[in-house]
């Protein structure tokens, strides 16, 4: 298609709409027109059984033009088909409802198809406007091919809210009837306390996660060890038995050597004593043939051979013979002495000394103002039920005179020691002990506290709205490595902790760089090897207009500051000055005090407050400017002079004794001053009535302090930390 359908007026344009979006759909029919076909039949029925006879066409004419109307609007062609159809009334056609329910659909698709329109049946002019439908949507019925819009849901009727009692989400129209007692709230609501109570449990579930895998890594480092341990152990007995066995090898070895060699003894006696008998047996035989020989000789001979034969026998009978046995058989019973072995098997029930502990080197930040954690370690055959530790202070003490010494009992090779002095360097020592007794001492070590918190000076703040300088004591009395400024916004309630750190700073003050016109909370810590130091009480910076405090060291002995810090005050009574040390830095001849200004370039503005007939002098100075001359008497002051004599006031605007002529009219009861660093300019003002007064160029070399001089008694009083005017803003 090309956008314009047949038969469609020349000046009307066909757009494809969808059917289904309820707020931009084209609406073909009247809202108060739609009906079902049940609603529609009868109404026509009723039409028909009026008075008067009136059909169902009652008004052909209104009939055909809303039917034109129709086909010129879906482009169906002329008025020759459907026209005629509708206009004569022989085919009422039930019009398309915009919402139905789902039952009431069916209906009207039933009587559609029971009337069987010409126009929405299977063939027809109206064919192609329900194929359209049907490929644009899908949504074609093939039982009546009529086109089905769906339902949309209510709203009101879709809306949910949240049952607590019944921990469930329930329709709005329910909560009268089921839910009419119970405890009900919005459906957000319920939801996002739902999801913070799953955070909660989801956070508990981690912490508890965590928990458990500490405790699963801690008993499997249990395991290691104790298979560690028993490997020790196996080695130990297995050494232990090993020696044993050797020696009881070495005794067997030593007693079967012993014994042998009495063997041999008892032998080699008993061998002795035998051939002994037998050379007797021998001599004994030879006597008795010699003797029965005799006995078979002639007589003579006989008497001759028995003489001899009788001193022979008789000497052989005169010898003992030893027919005792020297040797006994039996060995005696062998004692073994199983001393050393008992020793050795006592060895295995025995622990030994353990060796000196190695105690660590202090760790970084493990340390307070009153307590520092000493670890040590131990070789891992040892076995150890104690440790003693002991400590003392590492001091310059006189000669001969021991610190005292601490010792504490542990069980674990670590020990938090407390109740120490802030920043001071403790020695510590450890041994180690068990039943066999005490090891050798550990080497020395040396421990640090941390420092004391410092304590800022609260009424030495400069400011101004770029930077602060901020000034504090130490606290410690010893050195400390480096101090550290903390800093957070006043105005950022969202900010909990530390917004802003300035680290390593190595002396007593510090210029931290901040925004204009904000309030900021300052504390400083104080470090060494040991760790910070808690944080010292907190002050309140402004970085509205410059602050500034009054230089005590540059104050004449005539003049006092008031107690608030800002009033400068000179009384009647005057005493003569003291002459000033070489060097000294306090004023002498010119009754006058300085302000410490923030060295900081820029534009600095405050003001004074003066009495009308007072004799004062106020401006800037350098730091060097030489205190025994007025202000304004040399090249390093610029100031304003008023001098009241008679009833006039007379000012001069004072640079190294020159002064322009200038008059002024009306006299200045608060006077403010800007100094200018970028446009090397001072300015003086009067503030009651705006009014420039007067404007030095200066060379500023260096930067310059405010100064204030009463030549009469009198006071001043100071107002600085405040914001510059806008008439000011111009100079």
């Amino acid at each position: 298609m090309d956008g314009k359908a047949a038969g469609a007026p020349p000046d009307f344009h066909f757009y494809p709409m969808d059917l289904y979006d309820p707020e931009d759909r084209l609406h073909p029919f009247p809202e108060g027109a739609t009906q079902t076909g049940r609603e529609a039949y009868a109404e026509m029925a009723e039409e028909a059984s009026e008075p008067g006879g009136v059909a169902l066409g009652k008004a052909p004419r209104a009939q055909e033009e809303e039917v034109d109307e129709l086909v010129h609007l879906y482009a169906l062609g002329g008025a020759g088909e459907w026209g005629s159809e509708l206009a004569d009334g022989s085919a009422p056609c039930a019009e398309v409802p915009e919402h139905l329910p789902l039952g009431a659909q069916r209906d009207w698709r039933g009587e559609a198809g029971e009337r069987s329109c010409p126009g929405w049946g299977a063939a027809g002019p109206g064919r192609d406007l329900r194929e359209a439908y049907g490929y644009a949507h899908g949504r074609a019925s093939e039982e009546y091919e009529c086109y089905v819009i769906p339902e949309e849901e209510d709203e009101d009727e879709a809306a949910l809210v949240f049952c607590v009692t019944c921990k469930a989400p329930v329709r709005a129209l329910e909560v009268s009837d089921e839910h009419g007692e119970h405890e009900v709230t919005a459906l957000d609501k319920a939801l996002e306390s739902a999801k913070d109570e799953v955070h909660k449990n989801m956070f508990k579930l981690e912490k508890q996660i965590l928990e458990m895998e500490n405790f699963a890594n801690h008993l499997e480092e249990v395991f290691i060890t104790v298979e560690e341990n028993f490997g020790r152990q196996e080695q130990n007995f297995e050494s232990h038995y090993n020696e044993i066995l050797e020696t009881l090898a070495q005794k067997y070895e030593e007693k079967m050597q012993a014994l042998g060699e009495k063997k041999k003894a008892k032998l080699e006696a008993l061998y002795g004593q035998l051939v002994g008998c037998g050379e007797n047996l021998d001599t004994c035989k030879e006597l008795m043939e010699t003797i029965e020989e005799m006995c078979h000789e002639e007589k003579v001979d006989f008497i001759k051979d028995a003489v001899a034969m009788a001193d022979r026998l008789g000497k052989f009978l005169n010898t003992d013979t030893d027919v005792e046995i020297t040797t006994q058989p039996d060995f005696e019973d062998q004692t073994l002495d199983f001393s050393d072995v008992e020793q050795l098997m006592c060895s295995l029930h025995t622990l030994p000394a353990p060796s000196a502990p190695v105690i660590n080197p202090q760790a970084p930040n493990s340390a307070t103002g009153s307590s520092v954690r000493v670890c040590w370690s131990l070789y891992s055959d040892d076995t150890v039920e104690s440790y003693q530790l002991s400590y003392r202070p590492v001091r310059d003490s006189a000669p001969g005179k021991d610190q005292a010494v601490f010792t504490m009992t542990v069980k674990e090779t670590y020990c938090s020691v407390t109740n120490l002095v802030p920043n001071t360097q403790y020695e510590f020592w450890v041994t180690a002990q068990n039943k066999a007794g005490s090891s050798p001492t550990s080497e020395r070590a040396v421990y640090m506290t941390a420092p004391s918190p410092p304590i800022i000076k609260s009424k030495e703040i400069q400011s101004c709205e770029e930077a602060a300088l901020i000034c504090w004591e130490s606290g410690n009395l010893n050195p400390v490595d480096s101090y550290t400024v903390e800093l957070t916004q006043v105005e950022t309630p969202e900010a909990s902790g530390v917004t802003e750190s300035v680290v390593g700073i190595p002396a007593c003050e510090s210029l931290v760089q901040l925004q204009p016109r904000q309030s900021y909370t300052m504390s400083v810590r104080a470090l060494n090897m040991g760790g910070p130091s808690a944080r010292s009480d907190p002050v309140t910076v402004h970085t509205t207009g410059s602050r500034f405090p009054l230089n005590q060291h540059t104050c004449h002995p005539w003049l006092t500051v008031a107690d608030d810090g800002f009033t400068v005050v000179r009384s009647e009574r005057e005493a003569p000055p003291k002459e000033p040390l070489p060097g000294n830095t306090r004023f002498s001849r010119c009754v006058a005090i300085m302000g410490n200004l923030i060295p900081v370039r820029g534009r600095h503005y405050w003001e004074v407050e003066v009495d009308e007939r007072a004799d004062y002098t106020v401006g800037v100075a350098f730091d060097d400017v030489p205190k025994e001359e007025d202000l304004g008497a040399n090249r390093l002051s610029w100031c304003m002079r008023h001098r009241f004599a008679s009833s006039r006031h007379e000012y001069e605007f004072l640079h190294n004794k020159a002064t322009p002529g200038i008059r002024i009219t009306v006299s200045p009861r608060k006077i403010g001053i800007l100094l200018d660093y970028e446009n090397s300019k001072l300015s003086f003002f009067n503030v009651d009535i705006s009014q420039h007064l007067y404007t030095f160029s200066c060379q500023l070399h260096g930067f310059v302090h405010p100064c204030f001089s009463l030549e009469k008694p009198g006071r001043l009083r100071i107002r600085n930390g405040i914001a510059m005017p806008t008439h000011v803003t111009f100079y």
